[in-house]
C-alpha cells in the first residue's frame, strides 16, 4: 500500500484511463486509495452510463458515488414519477436520460432537469396522455427519441410541441401506425438545426410533393439534414419530392414488418441523392433489383438483404472506393466473404458472421491491406451437440483461435470486436 501511495495520482489515472468500465468498477473495490482516485476523477467516467431499477435498493452512498462521477447517461427501467424526483435530487445536472417501460401517464418531472440535452422514451407500459413536458425542455433539448410509445394526444398537439424544440439536432419517432402526420414539412420548417431524422413510414403510400419541403426553403434549396432513417418504407416517391434532400449523406431503410410491393422505390432514392456516402438496407427487395443504381460516392454500405455473389460484383463496380461494409445476407455468407479482398480492397471496417465460414476464408481476410476493425456479429456457440438449447454467449474456442491467427498474420494491425456497445439511449428498432 505504501508503494501504491508513493506513485503520483496522475500516473495512476493515466493507467486507469485504459481500463474498461467493468475493470474500473472492480479496481475501486481493491483498496480505499484506488476507490478515492477512481471516484474523484470525473474524466475517467466520461460517457459512463447506469441502468437503474427497483430504486429502493439504492442507498445514500450509492447516489453519492454517482454524483461524484457526474454520470453522463442514466437509464430508468420500469420507473415512476417519484423516481425522477429522487434522480433530480442527486443528479440535477444530468444531461442524458432514457425512460424504458415507463409506468405512469405523465413525465412532468422532467422539467426538474435543467441541463437535459438528450432524452429517450421507449416501450411505455402506459400511454402518455400529453407531451407538455417537451415545452419545458425546448430551450436545451438536442436529441429526442420516442419509440413504441402510445400517444393519446392529437397529432397536431405533438407537432406543436416538436416545433418548439428549435435546438433539436436529432429526432426519432417510431410508432405502430396510429400517428397520422400527412407530411414532415411542418416539423422540418421549425427544426432548422436537425441533422438526424428517424421516422416510421408504415402509414404512407405516396409521398406528397411537399413532404420534405419546409416553408423556409425557397428557390429549390436543400435541407441541412444529413442522416435519414425510414422504418417500414414502401411509399411511391418522385425525384421532385426528394429534391430538398440533395445534401443527404446517410440513408437507412428498415423493412421491419412490411412486405415491399412489386416496385422498388429505393431506385428513385438512389438516383436522387448524388452526395450519398452511407447506405443501410434491412430487408425489402433483393440487392439485384437496385444494385445498378448505387451511387459511386458510397463509402459505407450495410446489406441485410437477399443477395448473390454476382450482386457483389455489381456493387464493387458501382462503389469502387467502399471503406466500410456490414454484410449480413439472408442466406449463408460462406460463399461471399472469400470474394471481399478482391472486390473491396479499400475496406477499413468489416462486420460479418462467422459460423458458416471455413477457417481459410476467415483468415483470407488478411489480404485486406487497409482493414483496421473486424466485427464478428455471432460470437456465441453451442458447447454440447446433444443439447442444442444450451447457448454460451461468448466467443467459442474456435473463434478465439481464428482471431489470434488473423492478428498474427496481420501483425496485430486488425482489431477484432466480438461484442458491440450500443448507444444506451437507442431503441432496438434499428
Amino acid at each position: 500500500m505504501l508503494v501504491i501511495q508513493q506513485l503520483p495520482a496522475e500516473l495512476w489515472l493515466q493507467v486507469f484511463g485504459l481500463l474498461s468500465w467493468s475493470d474500473k468498477l472492480n479496481l475501486r473495490c481493491t483498496c480505499v486509495h484506488f476507490r478515492h482516485l477512481v471516484d474523484k476523477s470525473r474524466p475517467l467516467w466520461h460517457g459512463f452510463s447506469v441502468a437503474l431499477r427497483n430504486f429502493s435498493r439504492y442507498n445514500r452512498p450509492f447516489w453519492r458515488s454517482l454524483a461524484q462521477r457526474r454520470v453522463d447517461i442514466i437509464s430508468v427501467r420500469s420507473g415512476k414519477r417519484k423516481h425522477l424526483k429522487q434522480l433530480a435530487t442527486w443528479l440535477p445536472a444530468l444531461g442524458a436520460l432514457r425512460l424504458d417501460d415507463w409506468r405512469e401517464v405523465g413525465v412532468d418531472e422532467l422539467k426538474l432537469f435543467q441541463w437535459m440535452q438528450r432524452l429517450s422514451v421507449t416501450s411505455c407500459s402506459s400511454p402518455l396522455k400529453n407531451i407538455d413536458f417537451l415545452f419545458s425542455l425546448s430551450q436545451r433539448l438536442l436529441e429526442l427519441r420516442l419509440c413504441n410509445v402510445k400517444l393519446t394526444c392529437p397529432a397536431s398537439h405533438l407537432l406543436a410541441a416538436l416545433s418548439q424544440l428549435t435546438r433539436l439536432t436529432s429526432l426519432q419517432l417510431h410508432h405502430d401506425g396510429s400517428l397520422r402526420v400527412p407530411t414532415l414539412s411542418g416539423v422540418l420548417t421549425h427544426l432548422t438545426e436537425l441533422k438526424h431524422l428517424s421516422w416510421t413510414m408504415i402509414t404512407y403510400r405516396t409521398l406528397s410533393r411537399d413532404f420534405f419541403s419546409p416553408a423556409h426553403l425557397t428557390g429549390g434549396g436543400a435541407l441541412q439534414l444529413s442522416d435519414l432513417q425510414l422504418l417500414n418504407y414502401d411509399a411511391v416517391v418522385t425525384q421532385e419530392v426528394l429534391q430538398p434532400l440533395s445534401r443527404l449523406l446517410s440513408l437507412s431503410i428498415f423493412h421491419l414488418y412490411s412486405v415491399p410491393g412489386p416496385i422498388c422505390h429505393l431506385q428513385t432514392w438512389l438516383t436522387s441523392l448524388p452526395q450519398l456516402r452511407s447506405l443501410s438496407v434491412h430487408g425489402g427487395h433483393p440487392l439485384a433489383v437496385y444494385a445498378e443504381f448505387l451511387p459511386c460516392s458510397l463509402l459505407s454500405l450495410t446489406l441485410c438483404v437477399d443477395l448473390q455473389p454476382e450482386d457483389l460484383q455489381v456493387v464493387s463496380h458501382r462503389a469502387p472506393h467502399l471503406e466500410h461494409l456490414h454484410l449480413e445476407p439472408w442466406s449463408s455468407s460462406s460463399g461471399l466473404v472469400r470474394l471481399l479482398p478482391q472486390l473491396f480492397p479499400h475496406l477499413r471496417t468489416l462486420r460479418i458472421r462467422h459460423h458458416h465460414l471455413s477457417d481459410s476464408d476467415f483468415l483470407n481476410l488478411q489480404q485486406l491491406q487497409h482493414l483496421v476493425t473486424l466485427e464478428v456479429l455471432d460470437s456465441f456457440y453451442k458447447p454440447d451437440p446433444t443439447d442444442p438449447s444450451r447457448v454460451v454467449y461468448q466467443p467459442s474456442p474456435r473463434l478465439l483461435q481464428l482471431i489470434s491467427d488473423l492478428q498474427k498474420l496481420t501483425n496485430h494491425r486488425v482489431r477484432v470486436i466480438t461484442s458491440s456497445h450500443r448507444d444506451p439511449l437507442s431503441c432496438h428498432c434499428v
